[in-house]
C-alpha cells in the first residue's frame, strides 16, 4: 500500500486555535477577578486532557503487549494522541505555579487540625519540591515511550519488515507497567491530594478507568472525522474495526463502575472517619443530582445502549455515543475534584462561567497540536507486515 501523506488539517489547525484563544484567554480573564476559582477550572481541565492523552498511550501499548494485528489501520491515530504530552507538560506550569491555591497541604497552617496533623505527617511526599520533581518523572516517562513507539512506527513507513514491529511490541509490553504506574501516582498527585481526608490506593484505578474510555471515545471521533477522504483511517475501516472500538467501550463503561463500586464499597465496609467525609462530601447537597447522575449516565445508560450489535457498527451511533461518554468522563473529573477545591460546608454545586472556556481552551490547543504533529506522515502505518491482515479483519 502506498503511503498517504496528510497534508491537510490546515483548517482545523486555525480553528482550534481560535477556541484554545479563546477558552484560554476567556479563563485568564475569570482569573483577574477570581484567581483562585479560574485556576480551579483550569486544573480540572488540564486534569481530564492529559488522562486521555495518556489513556490513548496505553491503549497503544496495551494493543502492542498483546501482538494485536486488527488495530493496525487506526493505529497512527492512537499514537499521535499522545504526542500531545509535551505541550501538556507546558500547560502544567500554571498549575504547579498556583498550587498554594489548590493544594490544601502547601500551606496547611490554616487548616484545622486533623487536616493539619494529616499534611505533616505526609510531609515527606506531599511537599511542594518533590510534587514538582515527580510531575517531570511522569511527563518524561509519557513522552519518551509515546516518541519512541510514534518514531518507530513512522520510521517503518520506509524501512518495512518486522524488525521495528518487533521492538514497538517490545517497548510497549516492557514500558507499560511504569506508564502506569506514572500515570496512578499523577492521578494520587493531582486528584487525591486535593482532599487529605482520602488515601484509596484503588484511586489511580478510577482515573486511569475513565481516560481509557474517554481515549477509546477519541479514537471513534478521529476516525470517523477522516471517514470522507479516501486513504485515510476511517475510510479504510470496515464495520469489524467500529464492533470492536464499539465492544472496548462497552467494556470500560463497566469497568469504570467496578472501579467507582470497589471503592465506595471499600470504605463503606470499613467505614473510616477519615475517609468517610470524602463521599459525604458528594452525597449531600446539591452535588447528589450529580452523584446519581454518573451512576445513570456514566454507567447505567450507556452500557445497556452499548448492548446493540447494530450500534457499535454504525459508525454515526457511535460517534454519538463517544461524544456522550466525553461529556460525562469530564462531568465524573469535575465531581472528583471540585468539591475538594471548593471547601465549601454547605455542600453546594457552584459552577463557574470559566469551567467550559478552560475544557474547550486545553482540548482545542491539543488538537491544534496533535493535528500539526500528524502532518507530512502518513496516516496509517503503511510499511506495517500486518496492514493488509488488519484491512481486511473479520473476527467472525
Amino acid at each position: 500500500m502506498n503511503a498517504t501523506r496528510f497534508e491537510g488539517g490546515q483548517t482545523t489547525i486555525r480553528r482550534a486555535l481560535v477556541l484554545a484563544a479563546a477558552g484560554l484567554g476567556l479563563t485568564l480573564v475569570g482569573g483577574l477577578f477570581d484567581a483562585s476559582r479560574a485556576l480551579q477550572a483550569y486544573h480540572v481541565a488540564f486534569t481530564y486532557w492529559a488522562g486521555i492523552a495518556v489513556g490513548a498511550l496505553l491503549i497503544n501499548m496495551a494493543f502492542h503487549a498483546g501482538k494485536a494485528k486488527w488495530y493496525v489501520v487506526l493505529r497512527r491515530v492512537l499514537e499521535s494522541i499522545p504526542l500531545a504530552a509535551p505541550l501538556l507538560l507546558v500547560l502544567a506550569l500554571p498549575v504547579l505555579l498556583g498550587m498554594a491555591r489548590l493544594f490544601p497541604w502547601v500551606n496547611p497552617a490554616g487548616l484545622d487540625d486533623e487536616l493539619r496533623h494529616l499534611a505533616e505527617h505526609r510531609r515527606g511526599y506531599l511537599n511542594v519540591p518533590f510534587f514538582v520533581v515527580r510531575t517531570l518523572v511522569y511527563f518524561a516517562v509519557w513522552i519518551g515511550v509515546g516518541h519512541l513507539l510514534h518514531g518507530w512506527s513512522v520510521r517503518q513507513d520506509t524501512e518495512g519488515g518486522v524488525e521495528l514491529t518487533a521492538k514497538q511490541r517490545r517497548l510497549g509490553a516492557g514500558a507499560l507497567p511504569f506508564v502506569a504506574i506514572a500515570m496512578t501516582f499523577a492521578a494520587f498527585d493531582w486528584q487525591m491530594s486535593l482532599d487529605l481526608h482520602l488515601a484509596s490506593t484503588i484511586f489511580g484505578l478510577y482515573y486511569f478507568a475513565g481516560s481509557f474510555l474517554s481515549a477509546f471515545a477519541v479514537v471513534i471521533l478521529a476516525v470517523n472525522a477522516s471517514r470522507g477522504t479516501a486513504g485515510m483511517p476511517g475510510a479504510l475501516m470496515n464495520e469489524n474495526h467500529y464492533h470492536s472500538l464499539g465492544k472496548y467501550l462497552l467494556t470500560f463503561v463497566a469497568f469504570w463502575a467496578y472501579m467507582a463500586f470497589s471503592q465506595y464499597l471499600l470504605i463503606w465496609i470499613a467505614n473510616l472517619p477519615e475517609e468517610v467525609p470524602w463521599y459525604l462530601a458528594r452525597n449531600r447537597g446539591t452535588w447528589v443530582p450529580v452523584s446519581v447522575a454518573l451512576v445513570l449516565f456514566h454507567f447505567v445508560v450507556p452500557f445497556f445502549i452499548l448492548l446493540s450489535r447494530k450500534l457499535k457498527r454504525s459508525p454515526g451511533s457511535l460517534g454519538f455515543m463517544a461524544v456522550w461518554i466525553l461529556v460525562i468522563h469530564y462531568v465524573d473529573v469535575y465531581w472528583v475534584m471540585m468539591p475538594a477545591l471548593r471547601h465549601d460546608p454547605a455542600h453546594a454545586l457552584a459552577v463557574h462561567w470559566t469551567d467550559l472556556p478552560a475544557v474547550i481552551g486545553v482540548g482545542a490547543a491539543l488538537l491544534a497540536f496533535v493535528v500539526w504533529r500528524m502532518r507530512g506522515r502518513a496516516v496509517v502505518p503503511v510499511g506495517d507486515p500486518y496492514l493488509p491482515e488488519s484491512l481486511r479483519y473479520d473476527p467472525s
